[in-house]
């Protein structure tokens, strides 16, 4: 049994009966933080779909993580934001999301880019893809080296992510991720709850 943890991420169409599947989801097992992840939306339309989203993981007491946008994430009083680069800055996010917020940040493959984020003060930093992706294609592919450099040196957690499955996660987490960031593999499977079963077989 590791520490390692799953960050759920949504996919891009979250209406309909997605909530119920999202409840289904983190009634499967522990899941750690959640991220909104929509894209192209009126602000005001995406705030709609994530209201029902957040009361479920305010119940299930899950992380609500909004990706890319600061002002979305104040608006929502979200738990916290996800830059991707040129998404804003740390700074920036800290000062409109206050002590308290969780602020991840996208490095890609980047070292470089993983100290910086952390020096600038954010509380996690998100490595990938390790495998090829369904949900966000990236030619980024961080070696296995990348997390256990990092936990070897660093205080701040940090997420693995890319084309994550059940089969591949065991040698991510071996390599010190401290949380494996999943999609596809749980909103494209046949059964959601049985697919955050078998992640927590490999945690």
């Amino acid at each position: 049994m590791s520490d390692c943890q799953l960050y759920l991420i949504s996919p891009l169409d979250v209406s309909g009966t997605f909530p119920d599947r999202l409840e289904k989801a983190v009634a499967a097992g522990p899941v750690a933080a959640f991220q909104f992840r929509v894209k192209d939306m009126d602000q005001h339309d995406a705030a709609h779909l994530a209201g029902p989203l957040q009361e479920i993981c305010a119940q299930a007491d899950i992380a609500f993580i909004v990706n890319d946008s600061i002002s979305l994430a104040k608006r929502l009083k979200a738990d916290g934001v996800h830059l991707g680069q040129g998404d804003g800055s740390v700074e920036e996010a800290r000062d409109e999301l206050g002590h308290d917020a969780q602020i991840g940040v996208t490095c890609h493959a980047s070292r470089h880019m993983a100290m910086e984020a952390g020096e600038n003060g954010a509380d996690y930093v998100a490595f990938g893809s390790f495998y090829p992706s369904q949900t966000k294609a990236s030619e980024h592919r961080p070696d296995l080296e990348t997390l256990t450099w990092w936990q070897s040196i660093f205080e701040i957690p940090c997420v693995a992510i890319g084309g994550i499955t059940p089969q591949n996660a065991s040698p991510l987490i071996e390599a010190g991720a401290d949380f494996l960031a999943v999609s596809a593999a749980v909103w494209a499977a046949a059964d959601e709850a049985e697919a955050i079963r078998e992640f927590h077989k490999v945690l």
